[in-house]
């Protein structure tokens, strides 16, 4: 494993992995040279990858039966590392597109701060992809959203590559658990005062055509679902007592 220096060593690393089979194992590989403890949450696969989760010994595993959901699998995630009592969390996805060698990047600057969130659009980096322009435009649009309404000041909504400190996901209540999870996410951070903290990582494609499944991928769909959550979030810490935050109050690494 490589050194982490003086970061805390009681962090775990969890990868919501949903018929990963052709990347699976290279990816898991490239993390364990990083990390100690590495959780995958299989998310109803049916590809084989479940399978090759149980080859590595090493590996913590934990599967859902049927396909759930993106969202659904990091709460997962979250979960257990509330369960097995670890100070912090990184999240990354296994399909290639979150250079697992960053891991170490995460947890120093979650030191600082509640969660740590990559963003793609903080720093240009050489041999970036060029981000199809539906995802860039939504993207675009929700992040403004956010920023606007939650008084904060991230780059980008959306990224998967993330780190937790897990006693301020103790706080959280998550409830959809599809592809608008992050969402719902920035609510709750934001309103419950949250430290959050954006650190730049390259822009990767690997697969341009990939699909979110049925009606979402038509681009019109997923902006209003997008929308739909969000109002929905803010509505229901609203009926828990919270407000929206003060415009004073944003989050470091502001552009």
């Amino acid at each position: 494993m490589a050194s982490t220096g003086n970061m805390a060593s009681n962090w775990l690393a969890a990868l919501p992995v949903y018929n990963e089979a052709n990347t699976v194992t290279d990816v898991l590989a490239q993390v364990f040279e990083d990390a100690d403890n590495v959780l995958a949450v299989n998310d109803g696969s049916t590809d084989g990858t479940a399978e090759r989760l149980e080859e590595l010994p090493k590996l913590r595993v934990v599967h859902h039966e049927k396909n759930r959901g993106y969202g659904a699998a990091l709460v997962t995630a979250f979960q257990y590392a509330i369960e097995h009592e670890f100070e912090f969390l990184v999240t990354l996805d296994c399909d290639g597109q979150h250079q697992p060698k960053r891991i170490p990047r995460f947890v120093a600057a979650c030191q600082n701060a509640d969660i740590v969130s990559g963003s793609r659009y903080l720093k240009k980096y050489p041999g970036d992809s060029e981000p199809p322009a539906q995802r860039l435009f939504i993207n675009r649009q929700i992040t403004r959203q956010i920023n606007n309404r939650l008084s904060l000041c991230l780059t980008d909504a959306f990224c998967g590559f993330k780190a937790y400190r897990v006693s301020a996901l103790k706080s959280l209540n998550i409830t959809d658990f599809g592809y608008a999870m992050p969402l719902e996410l920035w609510v709750q951070a934001s309103m419950l005062g949250m430290r959050i903290i954006e650190v730049p990582v390259p822009l990767i494609y690997l697969d341009l055509n990939r699909s979110f499944g049925g009606a979402l991928d038509e681009a019109d769909t997923r902006l209003r679902y997008y929308n739909e959550c969000l109002e929905r979030s803010i509505a229901a810490m609203q009926a828990r007592g919270f407000q929206l935050p003060q415009r004073d109050r944003v989050c470091q690494e502001c552009p």
